[in-house]
């Protein structure tokens, strides 16, 4: 074919787009070693980058509620003032409601398992490379000893961010739950460890201490599930006690047995019943002391309360009732609680009890008729009456373990927390502070003092949990309220 006069000669453009293409696949190989080299990881899984956590300090008030507000103040502009009294709440509490409000008590994690926001870091922090430490001794408590209450069961990756935070804030201890309806769910003996495994595991990596709550019946075992109670054959709890024990064997230092047996709620919605708690903590004792002698048994964190009827059970009037059951034997140390609702951490209980501004207002109404002697539950320092129990008792060789305590910044103006709520700002203090007091005054008899809480990470602005928290649950983002680090600062 002859080609056209006056025309283009396309053949002349043929070396310049060969150079061309050739010049392209060279930049496009080099891009794509770079990116390998970045973010390809060897076996062929390209790397998802994790997400930064910044540290964040969250304020609350009236007008956002349920919102976060960041600030960047640093802990130690923290004033040092001295906090005003809770204004008195406009609308009293029917007598039913004229209880002190116990801080909230976190339930067993739903059955379905939350989606993991990272499958690689999942992976990784699963099975951490390190060898568990065995206890070879009886575990002993510095006086005091510094814990927090943690939540690992249902997102790895996040369980090894909050494990970090209590390593780096120098704390020795987490206490953690060992749901019973979640190890042995569907039947007896159908035991699954997979989550509990993970958990020592990482506990372990970041050479930490545990405390095992044992507890949450499964519906099998009855005790009215789905609500918690004790089952109706306590042998079932011992099977379940040393199965745990077993497979934990010198891992796990200390044990707690059940959660707030004084309130209903905790026990199957019957009337709470100290001799028939103080059979549970006895077969519980038998069962983990013969598998393995060292760990600390515990006996279970009373819910402060002034009712004293089918539906709460005032924790001196229930501890006592158990030493009178015959108790003393089975347990190492006795749990307590010592939320500290309005007040510093020092304030004396018997002034508290005296003052409707730092006590629950309903509490000092003719119709309800609480004794004075029963208000002073709404003080950090109630610990020292329980204490006193302990020393009635010819028990004074046992330490007492702060199994819970803490204050609220709940600002919701529906809550029923709101009355006794403090600012972010005093909760750091206030948490320093009782750390302080009980090192300068509770010695020896003090051991582990485990506050509430690194946040659940089902949780959300809209449950009043949150706001007892020294961490929130923001993950990816790590937001930490003062308190955290006013902890981390404090000299153990």
């Amino acid at each position: 074919m002859q080609p056209q006069k006056n025309g283009f000669n396309f053949m002349l453009l043929l070396p310049i787009v060969g150079g061309l293409v050739i010049a392209g696949a060279l930049v496009c190989a080099a891009a794509f070693a770079i990116w390998a080299f970045a973010f390809y990881e060897p076996g062929g899984r390209a790397a998802r980058p994790s997400p930064t956590p910044t540290f964040e300090v969250v304020r609350f008030n009236d007008a956002d509620a349920g919102q976060q507000v960041a600030s960047a103040d640093p802990v130690d502009s923290v004033p040092a003032e001295q906090p005003e009294p809770a204004e008195p709440v406009v609308e009293q509490p029917e007598p039913a409601e004229a209880a002190a409000e116990a801080p909230p008590t976190e339930e067993a994690s739903p059955v379905e398992e939350a989606a993991p926001a990272n499958t690689e870091t999942n992976q990784e922090a699963a099975a951490p490379a390190v060898a568990p430490v065995i206890n070879t001794a009886p575990v002993t408590m510095s006086s005091p000893d510094y814990g927090m209450q943690v939540f690992l069961y249902w997102q790895s990756e996040i369980a090894d961010r909050d494990l970090k935070l209590v390593e780096d804030a120098g704390f020795r201890w987490v206490k953690q739950e060992f749901p019973w309806r979640e190890i042995e769910p569907v039947q007896k003996g159908g035991f699954d460890w997979e989550k509990t495994d993970r958990i020592m595991d990482q506990i372990d990596a970041h050479n930490l201490k545990v405390i095992a709550r044992l507890g949450v019946q499964p519906p099998w075992a009855g005790g009215g599930f789905p609500e918690i109670g004790p089952p109706d054959n306590l042998q079932d709890f011992a099977d379940f006690i040393t199965a745990v024990a077993t497979r934990y064997k010198g891992r796990v230092d200390a044990y707690q047995i059940w959660n707030e047996p004084n309130l209903s709620r905790e026990w199957g919605n019957r009337p709470p019943n100290a001799a028939e708690y103080t059979e549970m903590l006895k077969v519980a004792y038998e069962a983990i002391k013969a598998v393995d002698p060292y760990p600390i048994v515990i006996s279970a964190g009373m819910a402060p309360t002034t009712r004293n009827d089918d539906v709460a059970r005032p924790d001196t009037y229930y501890i006592q009732e158990m030493y009178d059951a015959g108790a003393a034997p089975y347990f190492d140390a006795l749990g307590a609680h010592g939320p500290g609702y309005a007040s510093e951490p020092e304030k004396d209980p018997a002034e508290i009890a005296q003052t409707p501004g730092l006590a629950n207002p309903g509490d000092f109404k003719a119709e309800n008729n609480v004794p004075e002697e029963l208000r002073r539950v709404y003080g950090f320092r109630h610990v020292e009456d329980v204490r006193e129990i302990m020393v009635k008792n010819n028990d004074a060789d046992k330490q007492v373990v702060l199994l819970e305590f803490g204050w609220t910044i709940d600002p919701r103006p529906d809550s029923p927390y709101k009355w006794h709520a403090v600012s972010s700002e005093q909760q750091a203090q206030y948490f320093v502070r009782a750390y302080q007091y009980a090192k300068a005054n509770w010695q020896p008899w003090i051991g582990i003092m485990s506050l509430i809480y690194v946040a659940d990470p089902t949780w959300t602005m809209q449950d009043e949990q949150t706001y007892w928290s020294i961490v929130y649950p923001t993950y990816p983002e790590l937001t930490a309220a003062p308190a955290y680090y006013a902890l981390k600062e404090m000299p153990k």
